[in-house]
């Protein structure tokens, strides 16, 4: 069930016995009980005392009545028949439940009825004293509404599904997430292979023992940058090798002068 409601204070000082001051609330409050379906399950508008209910709104009849029955009753229907001779005020309550009547739609389809699709990530966990094992966690989050389906692949073969445990984001999202122990062996694909309502088909993300994609990339990179410094490195030796000899110096002689 939802709530569409507002709620408006007012502090305020009375005199009690021998004159000391004690303070009070009053209280205003409307809103707009949402059913399972989304419709509107009634309008409440209620004027509290220090928390205690003292007038309540009857949408029926359009008019303020008394809802407290203990000291204060006497007291509240004559602020009931007072307020409903001032009809601001129950013009006011009226408007309120009309913006109800017109905002529990746009609210539940913005709302209960929204389709945010999760995100997928693969987080690999070394096990100590077994560098032949690993732990895999899959993690979904970011998704509405809560039902989800997770499933692990190993190449391609469902190895492990189940039910998991659904924890709150919020902000009116959920998350949750998977683990498989798997092998480092080479040539061992696992995917972690989500269902969602919001999703037209799984969203999967796979996870292999060798290089990841950025891993590779990251290798292919640093290797281009090698070569380059490389082939700079002997264009830079070239050209000095090749540079002209000094003017003014002569050529070295081998034969002797004559005596």
């Amino acid at each position: 069930m939802g709530f569409l409601g507002y709620n408006k204070w007012v502090w305020g000082y009375s005199m009690g016995v021998l004159g000391m001051q004690r303070a009070f609330v009053l209280h205003m409050a409307s809103s707009c009980p949402l059913l399972a379906n989304g419709s509107l399950g009634g309008y409440e508008f209620t004027v509290a005392f220090n928390k205690n209910p003292l007038l309540c709104y009857d949408p029926d009849v359009q008019r303020f009545i008394a809802c407290d029955w203990g000291l204060l009753h006497e007291f509240a229907i004559f602020l009931a028949a007072t307020i409903n001779d001032y009809t601001t005020l129950v013009q006011r309550a009226e408007a309120r439940r009309q913006a109800c009547t017109e905002l529990a739609t746009q609210f539940w389809t913005h709302t209960a009825l929204r389709k945010t699709p999760p995100q997928v990530r693969i987080v690999p966990v070394p096990i100590s004293n077994n560098p032949d094992t690993i732990q895999l966690i899959c993690h979904v989050w970011g998704f509405y509404p809560p039902s989800v389906t997770i499933q692990w692949l190993h190449n391609g073969l469902v190895v492990a599904s189940g039910d998991t445990k659904l924890l709150p984001s919020g902000d009116w999202t959920y998350r949750t997430q998977m683990s498989l122990r798997a092998s480092t062996a080479a040539g061992s694909t696992y995917t972690c292979s989500v269902w969602h309502p919001s999703l037209e088909q799984p969203m999967q993300e796979d996870w292999s023992p060798n290089l990841s994609l950025r891993t590779m990339a990251m290798v292919a990179v640093a290797a281009m940058a090698l070569t380059l410094g490389l082939v700079v490195l002997s264009a830079g030796v070239f050209s000095f090798c090749q540079r002209p000899r000094a003017q003014g110096v002569p050529p070295h002689s081998s034969s002797s002068s004559p005596t």
